[in-house]
């Protein structure tokens, strides 16, 4: 049972879903960062002066100035900020996803281009013979 699991844990697409995982769990520090350090500010002045963070609905019905004393007095609340800056998050790191997804795509496709040898001499022929054909009609 032990060399089963070394051989599952030593696969190459376990370890670099592991390092996946760690990198991915880096990445975010970075952007929750990104978040709430840069973009979050100014989004907050465009909307005169609101703090997502602190936007929250008590559900007791009692009032209170921020989400951090409405928690230590133990109140019910639906945290709207908190879900708005995940989804600002979230959005964030799917587009730098997409970016570097399609950045991986661009040069997979120039190193495949790279290793593409040319067409041997008979196929460049037959290609010629078919462009002919193909304007004859």
């Amino acid at each position: 049972m032990l060399q089963e699991f070394k051989e599952f844990a030593l696969r190459g697409n376990v370890v670099d879903m592991a390092v996946g995982i760690i990198i991915g769990a880096a990445f975010s520090t970075i952007v929750r960062s990104l978040v709430d350090d840069i973009i979050m500010p100014p989004i907050g002045v465009v909307t005169g002066g609101v703090d997502f963070s602190n936007l929250f609905i008590t559900l007791s019905g009692a009032s209170y100035d921020s989400l951090a004393a409405a928690k230590q007095a133990g109140a019910p609340t639906v945290n709207v900020g908190v879900f708005i800056n995940n989804l600002i998050s979230f959005i964030i790191v799917a587009v730098v996803l997409f970016m570097v997804i399609k950045a991986m795509n661009q040069l997979r496709r120039k190193q495949d281009e790279a290793d593409t040898p040319p067409p041997s001499r008979e196929v460049q022929v037959l290609e010629e013979i078919r462009d002919v054909l193909v304007k004859r009609g």
